[in-house]
Order: C-alpha cells, then structure tokens, then sequence
C-alpha cells in the first residue's frame, strides 16, 4: 500500500505539476505525463456532461458538474479532487491504500498556503515552488508513517 503519483491540471486541460510520491511509482516521461493530464481533464469533462444524475451540492443548473471522483483498476485506484475554480488534484496509489480523500484535501491547502501565496507564481502555469514540492513530499512522508489522523 502506498501513494503513486499526483498529478494537478488546471481548468484549460494543461498539466501543472506531475510528481513521483513513491518507490513504487512507475516511471513516466514528461511528454506521457502531458498526454495523461489532458486525456484526463477530457474524460473528466465528458463524465461531466453524461451524468444523468446530479449530485449533492451541484452548483450547475444544467446537469452534473463533478466529473470523475474515483477509478479503481488492476493495481491502481486514482482519486481525483477537482476545486471549485476548476484545478483537478488527482491522486493515484495502490489498492488499500487508506484516507486518499483527506490527503488530497491536504494537498489542496498546502497548494494554496505554498503555491497560490508565492509572488512568482502565475495561476494556470506550472508549479515551480520548493516550498509546495517539499510541503507535499513532507505530507507523503508523515502519512506513511503516522497515518493521516496525525500528519497535520
């Protein structure tokens, strides 16, 4: 059990930011990383639109806005959390591996206490601040070993 990879696109489909969290991880290549960000933002867009169902706290009139939560698969499961301004935080590990949802709520608050509070840093383009890189790699870390309930 363990974290793989995450992976953060903005709301145009353009990858941000893309890290390895594990010894486990596969290793991928910036160009496949690119490809997978934007096939993911696409699917997501497109589990969107052909929700028949609208879920709880749905801000969009026309249908279901929450795209894809939860995949699970051979050896993977990938979470992803998508926030409101549209940036899609998405968390792979491998099956059993406990309490992705608050870890990926995690990284959206050290995204915006590290990320969105550096002067350098433009919205939509990628993520280039130690502080957030080291923030999330301290996070993995404390998990693995403490669990998530003690990791703040």
């Amino acid at each position: 059990m363990g974290f793989l990879h995450l992976f953060i696109v903005n709301k145009s489909g353009g990858l941000i930011l893309h890290r390895p969290l594990g010894p486990s991880a596969p290793k991928i290549g910036t160009n496949e990383w690119l490809r997978i960000g934007s096939t993911f933002h696409s699917l997501h867009a497109i589990a969107a639109e052909a929700s028949p169902k609208r879920l709880p706290g749905n801000k969009n009139p026309a249908g279901a806005d929450d795209g894809i939560e939860e995949i699970q698969g051979g050896g993977i499961i990938l979470k992803c959390l998508q926030t409101r301004t549209g940036i899609k935080f998405v968390l792979t590990a491998e099956p059993g591996t406990p309490d992705m949802d608050t870890v990926l709520r995690e990284i959206y608050v050290l995204y915006a206490d590290c990320a969105l509070k550096d002067p350098f840093y433009e919205l939509e383009m990628p993520i280039r601040c130690e502080l957030f890189t080291n923030a999330i790699d301290g996070l993995i870390e404390r998990v693995a070993v403490e669990g998530v309930g003690k990791a703040r």
